[in-house]
């Protein structure tokens, strides 16, 4: 019997061709919501990426056929009703080890270039504007920083800056020791780093908002490379009117593909269109963890009916 995959946001090469040689069939046609109900229930698997959002009505669709798991080839679930789509017998993994370097560097970058005034000197200077006397940063190097969920991204994050020179601290709700880097209460930390970087899933309501912009120190930079909900963006926009936040770089937004144009225009946030994992090699080790992911659920199938 031939087992099918629709990989519905698309599916790197490497992993197309070990799952078809494996003998799986896979289909890389993208089918907007309707149509993917009409056609899930035709595929053994679900792979996805940001773009698919596998909602209640997707899953009912997919039970009455022979979907037996879904995948998302990212870190986050969150656009997956996985605890849906496990009442209906339907397993979800993810790929959690694949981009965490890509992540981390590319807040890496987001932090240089707040700090730096790189993006904002780019766009000024193409308008023919020479403001030297206005760019003077601060260096990473001796300032605090300050990570708010310490899974695999938060610690790739905190071992770079580490050898920057930064001083690092980390708050998460299951983590709190740790040999090399600083365990700090929620609080403590927002009012105390310099940088924030935040490294947590979306859990129904922002983590930051107005009250917390208001117990920051004056002058923080802050970057979201998480979700989008995670920080309320009309806050943070208020906060960097204000002064209070010195600096943000997103890379997540509320809604995507229409962001918050109020934000993405303002002259103090470096924004990017959610790359944390647009590398090739992140791109190619999702490719392996995917295809992982998938032989080994279903080895897992044959060796306990064997």
């Amino acid at each position: 019997m031939i087992m099918r995959i629709l990989a519905n946001d698309g599916i790197d090469k490497i992993a197309a061709d070990e799952l078809a040689a494996r003998g799986f069939e896979i289909d890389r046609g993208h089918y907007a919501k309707e149509e993917l109900k009409a056609q899930i229930k035709d595929f053994d698997v679900l792979i996805v990426r940001s773009a698919t959002k596998v909602d209640q009505e997707i899953i009912d669709a997919a039970a009455q056929g022979d979907l037996r798991l879904i995948v998302r080839a990212g870190v986050g679930i969150d656009n997956i009703d996985a605890a849906y789509a496990q009442m209906r017998g339907i397993e979800v993994r993810n790929t959690p080890n694949a981009s965490s370097d890509s992540v981390a560097e590319l807040v890496l970058g987001h932090m240089f270039s707040l700090a730096r005034f790189i993006s904002i000197a780019n766009v000024s200077m193409r308008d023919g504007k020479w403001n030297k006397k206005e760019y003077e940063g601060v260096e990473l190097a001796g300032k605090t920083l300050g990570i708010i969920g310490f899974g695999r991204i938060g610690r790739s994050l905190a071992e770079k800056a580490s050898a920057l020179g930064m001083d690092v601290m980390f708050h998460d709700i299951c983590v709190k020791n740790d040999e090399k880097f600083e365990y700090a209460e929620f609080d403590a930390l927002i009012k105390n780093a310099d940088f924030i970087s935040v490294h947590t899933p979306f859990t129904g309501e922002a983590l930051i908002g107005e009250a917390q912009f208001r117990k920051m120190k004056e002058g923080v930079f802050i970057i979201n490379a998480a979700r989008g909900n995670v920080i309320d963006e009309k806050a943070l926009v208020d906060a960097l009117n204000t002064d209070r936040v010195r600096g943000a770089g997103i890379d997540v937004f509320e809604k995507e593909p229409a962001v918050n144009l109020e934000l993405v225009r303002h002259p103090k946030a470096c924004v990017t269109p959610h790359i944390g994992a647009a590398t090739r090699e992140a791109q190619m080790r999702i490719g392996r963890e995917t295809a992982e992911t998938v032989l080994d659920f279903f080895d897992n199938i044959i060796d306990k009916a064997m």
